[in-house]
């Protein structure tokens, strides 16, 4: 061996040395040396009605792609909340009833500019009207309700503006749940120190750190949602991300018994669910008749956490994003009748014109 080659050794294994030393909190991440049965789930054990995902230009997305990863998954049917208003609504329909009929659904999309000018709340229930007999079956309420969108005074609009009541009237009159995702984690309004467990995504997402002045405080934000519910107890919705109390179920469990006409989907809060699963699993078990499948955000390959923490009961299992959670998971391992209700037979009951022969009869 030459003394150069050496050199080059030594100097390689010194700088990993201090690298390895001077890692950071972002680079390190720990394989388990935890041996214990492993039953990772790549396909839903009965067919899926994913309540919550996004694609923002079906009218010329190519529908094979998507139905191609749907079936792997074991998914029957795909719930497109950005489905928009007026031609979009008309283009996404056009595309879905010429090719996949059955397998894909719309949500529409509310269009908040104008919120003050005299008449605004006529004509948006008036349009939802419109895109429902255009084909969509339900309405989508962005996080952008309560935290971005203002009205024509440049003050924000609060979750329960009353200005807004006609649109929640109109889908009690057309029968059609409402999927509302209001705030975000409690933990993006918190100080962004070392007792904060959700520092890494604000570090690597700083745009996601909110205050009480930016817009609001978080409580103010949730009341309003609750009062939403409260007001309107003849509209269902659909509280997406267990209304950021999937790390509470206690409370959650408090408003479940306050708002009969409130249902929750699980869209990003797996993680939450993870990591209690005696405590959600006693959750599921109660509630079972109102909690949806939602994903969220489109990734194939994040499907099968969802499903080992709810089929299997495995330990300690890791999670699919580190900046969301970097403890492990464990499964709840339903059973088999509280899984149909969660995966379709819950969507059945409120989501109208899912095709009932995707699933299995009773």
């Amino acid at each position: 061996m030459t003394k150069s080659v050496s050199t080059f050794i030594f100097l390689s294994f010194f700088l990993g040395s201090l690298h390895a030393q001077d890692l950071t909190f972002e680079e390190y991440n720990p394989e388990s040396t935890l041996v214990v049965p492993e039953n990772p789930v790549t396909r839903a054990k009965f067919p899926v009605v994913d309540v919550h995902s996004h694609h923002y230009n079906m009218p010329e997305q190519d529908l094979s792609v998507l139905v191609q990863a749907m079936d792997t998954l074991n998914l029957a049917v795909l719930v497109n909340l950005s489905g928009g208003s007026g031609e979009k609504i008309t283009g996404a329909m056009k595309n879905i009833q010429k090719n996949y009929p059955n397998r894909f659904l719309l949500f529409a999309n509310v269009d908040f500019s104008g919120v003050g000018d005299p008449g605004w709340g006529a004509r948006a229930a008036a349009q939802l009207k419109a895109d429902h007999a255009n084909g969509a079956v339900g309405l989508k309420i962005f996080k952008s309700l309560g935290l971005r969108y203002t009205d024509t005074q440049g003050n924000r609009i609060a979750v329960d503006d009353p200005r807004l009541d006609p649109v929640w009237e109109m889908c009690a009159t057309l029968g059609i749940p409402v999927l509302i995702h209001a705030a975000d984690p409690k933990s993006f309004w918190d100080p962004m120190d070392s007792e904060n467990e959700r520092w890494l995504e604000l570090k690597t997402r700083p745009r996601r750190k909110r205050s009480d002045t930016d817009p609001a405080p978080w409580e103010q934000i949730i009341a309003e949602q609750h009062n939403l519910f409260r007001k309107h107890p003849k509209t269902t919705f659909i509280n997406a991300h267990m209304g950021w109390y999937a790390n509470n179920l206690d409370k959650l469990s408090e408003l479940m018994e306050e708002f009969p006409n409130m249902y929750v989907g699980i869209g990003a809060i797996i993680a939450e669910l993870g990591r209690q699963p005696r405590r959600a699993k006693a959750f599921f078990t109660t509630y079972q008749d109102r909690i949806l499948f939602g994903k969220d955000s489109w990734q194939p390959s994040e499907f099968p956490t969802y499903f080992r923490v709810l089929e299997t009961a495995d330990e300690y299992f890791p999670y699919h994003k580190k900046y969301h959670a970097f403890w492990a998971m464990y499964g709840l391992d339903l059973p088999d009748r509280i899984l149909k209700k969660v995966y379709y037979q819950n969507a059945l009951k409120i989501v109208p014109n899912l095709d009932p022969t995707l699933f299995p009869q009773p």
